[in-house]
């Protein structure tokens, strides 16, 4: 019985980055040899044990089959007999087909510390083309190495261009391409990962209301950098540049999702894309299980990012009205999420360095400026009902205002 570290772990070490999570490989042992030592066991399709002591994730060395379509089709072999370097052929990448022994040194049959050292993503095998989820995980390490210059071996995105024609990449469940979605959402370049998306074909077949942007051309004047697709990968760009927040990241990249649905003859102007947008976000969330708050953030922002542009102009009705319909004065923290997702909408031109965004300050001191009006000093008097709430109103009108005069 022998235990080897694999996976991220091993791969991360070497790009210096602090290891969050260790997987170990068991070669040499059975399930109840495992269970003698203390180990509990959680695997429904393998064996997997959790360690007694660190919790850590022990799996049996296992090979495996193709018997059906998606991530799910398959059947495991895991016995004494299966050898370390048969395990890691089944992985995905080279870069993470690598172990280390108990003395830290590495195994690397794959060689994945030269593609590591090179900024390659290379398949390991052509077992690769089985499992539909690895293009969207390749296109996640894409955009998590981005930095680094990591690029994809030419020869695994035809393979991956390959499984999408084929049809396989449709049977993902709605679970996993979230979830791999997610994770590439929190990376530090989450646009690259829609791009390899679009560029494998991927993207028409999981997220086509964003595919359709691309091509729709915008207003030169507001949009020097090219198409409503272009755009949107920009705003995601400058959101990840603003907040580690993968909410706020995500209403940045579907808030112009409209623009895919204007009528041919009206290009390259969008009249009334956002609500447009707001019906197909809907349809996005319920096809994929987006989870509530990721869908809310993104449905107020394709609802008023453009009155937030238009702020330095808007009369104080107006301004008083954004800040109703976005709850702003209940949902003080979600308000702030918007207002990044705008700011991000407004920086995703290109532009180096980007732009001010005053219209973001403006709609900070509206909210300040009128949050503390509230109802006593009205039912002090006698007021009640319909005629309270617009009472408080007013008052809130009265401190827009004042505002407006106090700002050049």
């Amino acid at each position: 019985m022998k235990t080897y570290l694999v996976g991220g772990a091993v791969r991360d070490k070497r790009l210096g980055l602090p290891v969050k999570e260790r997987d170990w490989v068991v070669v040499g042992a059975t399930p109840e040899e495992m269970r003698a030592r203390g180990f509990k066991p959680v695997g429904k399709d393998f064996p997997v044990f959790l360690h007694p002591e660190t919790g850590e994730e022990y799996a049996l060395a296992r090979t495996e089959r193709k018997t059906g379509h998606g991530y799910k089709g398959f059947s495991f072999h895991a016995a004494p007999d299966v050898t370390l370097e048969e395990d890691l052929r089944r992985r995905d990448l080279t870069i993470n087909a690598m172990a280390e022994d108990e003395q830290g040194r590495l195994i690397d049959p794959w060689h994945g510390l030269d593609d590591l050292e090179q900024g390659v993503l290379r398949h390991v095998s052509p077992a690769f083309a089985e499992d539909p989820l690895r293009v969207l995980r390749v296109a996640r390490f894409a955009a998590r190495f981005a930095r680094w210059g990591f690029h994809i071996a030419h020869g695994t995105f035809a393979l991956m261009k390959r499984m999408v024609e084929s049809g396989e990449i449709d049977h993902l469940v709605p679970e996993r391409v979230w979830t791999e979605t997610v994770k590439a959402l929190q990376t530090d370049n989450p646009e690259r990962y829609f791009e390899v998306l679009h560029r494998c074909g991927a993207l028409d077949r999981l997220f086509p209301e964003l595919a359709r942007l691309f091509g729709v051309p915008q207003p030169a004047h507001w949009h020097p950098e090219g198409d409503a697709g272009r755009h949107s990968l920009l705003a995601l760009a400058a959101a990840a540049r603003l907040t580690p927040d993968p909410r706020v990241r995500f209403a940045a990249l579907v808030h112009d999702l409209g623009k895919g649905t204007t009528p041919g003859d009206r290009l390259p102007h969008h009249h009334r894309h956002e609500q447009r947008g707001r019906k197909l976000i809907e349809a996005m969330a319920r096809r994929l299980k987006i989870p509530n708050d990721y869908r809310d953030l993104a449905l107020l922002t394709a609802r008023w990012h453009s009155h937030v542009h238009r702020a330095l102009e808007l009369r104080p009705a107006t301004l008083l009205q954004v800040l109703e319909g976005t709850d702003a004065y209940r949902r003080p923290e979600r308000f702030e999420q918007f207002l990044l997702a705008c700011t991000a909408d407004a920086q995703g031109r290109g532009q180096t360095p980007p732009p001010d965004y005053p219209q973001a300050t403006l709609m900070r001191q509206a909210l300040a400026v009128t949050r503390d009006i509230d109802a006593r000093p009205f039912l002090a008097q006698g007021i009640e009902g319909p005629a309270l709430g617009e009472r408080v109103r007013q008052a809130r009108l009265a401190a827009l205002r004042r505002l407006r005069r106090t700002r050049p």
